[in-house]
């Protein structure tokens, strides 16, 4: 028997905030409040000044496995997440090969059951990813997935994302969607603007993601279907995806880090560290997302953790790949959006857990499903999937020093306050005191 205990945390429940103690046992919570004395070998964690909530669960993580495995692997990938409290990944599809059958989405379980972490995974819409033909998307949700995507690059052809919408909602899963139209991209590798034009650098317009939000936002009016909107980085975006969930559509979307933290003004230096794919905005859109953030607007937070090749990171801005790493900074960079120090517990813990485990289905009772339960109440009968984390510790980013394999972080050197103290997942103890247990 295997017990811990988290000593006079501010336990974080969806609506209550109290300082007491968490005792583990076996994996699941059996005791929330002033415990006094437990058993003689359980490990105690001082959790004073600290908040305890449901482990950290991110929709949209880039493992890389199968194909690019020298940019990260489920394991390397799945301790970087335990780092930054996360308890469950969700593994993206474009990996090489796509995972858009049964065969590959069965490996990457597989070899994520190995890691201390729940990794779920994203199924691939449309075969290769190409965006012509569906992939067999019911024989993968027999495997548990809930959401699939062709993230990278958005569903072009509204007639195919219509038929995918149609097919998957009595499948009960969610389609989410890359939102870019590529046409409007035209190949740009920045924000298009005063900025892009000042460097010589063709743009992709904010235009080109907003219009496949209100397609595809007309198409789940027209299917009845679900959709996910991955990493929106505009205002427009936001307000548009806001108003069709007002009224009642099955609309869901996210933010991510870069895209609240930084600016288009980044790109200045020429670094490829910078580029992504939907761009760093103008820092209107930066402020739109905060306050959006901040009214408790947002579904979820979520990484799009996408680690490079160093060699790759070094080519031309215009010629590198989009991307950069988001698992080790996440929980910080979203206090500091929710305003650190008049930051809401509650609404921290909605943004990177219990919006993002909602969304994947990882609070499903489903045998199909092989996880454990993410993103609940801190309540005795949980299973143990917590984190332990520091809102006022202060720490600087070192990208050497970082786990992921890869190190094309955009935060190398800089100060940023939230720390995680300890994660445990799946009733074990996996980070204690920063580090790797």
């Amino acid at each position: 028997m295997s017990s811990i205990v988290l000593r006079q945390g501010l336990v974080v429940g969806t609506t209550s905030l109290e300082i007491g103690d968490v005792l583990i046992v076996d994996g699941e919570i059996v005791g929330v409040g002033d415990l006094g004395d437990v058993a003689s070998g359980t490990t105690e964690i001082d959790a004073t000044g600290c908040w305890v909530g449901p482990g950290l669960v991110d929709l949209h993580t880039h493992l890389r496995e199968p194909g690019r495995e020298e940019a990260e692997t489920i394991e390397s990938g799945a301790l970087a997440g335990a780092l930054g409290g996360f308890t469950a990944l969700v593994a993206m599809p474009n990996t090489e090969p796509a995972l858009d059958n049964v065969a590959l989405v069965s490996y990457v379980l597989d070899r994520g059951a190995r890691t201390p972490l729940d990794i779920a995974v994203a199924g691939a819409i449309t075969q290769g990813r190409r965006g012509e033909m569906l992939a067999p998307i019911a024989e993968m949700a027999g495997l548990g997935v809930r959401l699939f995507t062709d993230d990278g690059i958005g569903v072009q052809d509204p007639s195919l994302m219509r038929r995918a919408l149609t097919y998957a909602k009595p499948l009960g899963v969610r389609l989410a969607q890359h939102c870019e139209d590529e046409l409007l991209a035209g190949g740009g590798s920045m924000n298009e603007g005063a900025v892009s034009s000042r460097l010589g650098l063709v743009g992709r317009p904010a235009l080109a993601e907003e219009l496949m939000v209100l397609r595809d936002i007309e198409l789940v009016r027209l299917t009845g279907g679900a959709v996910h909107f991955l990493h929106l980085s505009t205002g427009r975006s936001l307000a548009m995806a806001i108003s069709a969930r007002n009224e009642g559509l099955a609309i869901t979307f996210e933010v991510a880090p870069h895209h609240f933290t930084l600016d288009e003004t980044a790109c200045d230096q020429f670094d490829p560290m910078f580029k992504v794919h939907p761009p760093l905005r103008p820092r209107s859109d930066v402020e739109a997302l905060r306050d959006a953030m901040r009214r408790g607007l947002v579904d979820a937070v979520a990484t799009d953790h996408a680690p490079h090749a160093p060699e790759l990171k070094d080519l031309p801005f215009d010629e590198a790949p989009a991307g950069m790493l988001g698992l080790e900074h996440v929980a910080s960079l979203t206090l500091d959006a929710l305003g650190a120090a008049e930051a809401s517990p509650q609404e921290f813990f909605a943004l990177l857990s219990r919006g993002p485990a909602r969304i994947a289905q990882l609070r499903q009772s489903d045998v199909r499903v092989r996880h454990s339960g993410h993103g609940g109440a801190v309540v005795a009968g949980e299973d143990a999937n917590l984190v332990v984390f520091d809102p006022q510790a202060r720490w600087t980013v070192r990208a050497n020093e970082l786990q992921s394999r890869a190190t094309n972080t955009p935060y190398d050197g800089r100060e940023l306050v939230g720390k995680v103290r300890a994660t445990i997942a799946k009733g074990l103890l996996v980070v204690n005191e920063g580090a790797l247990a």
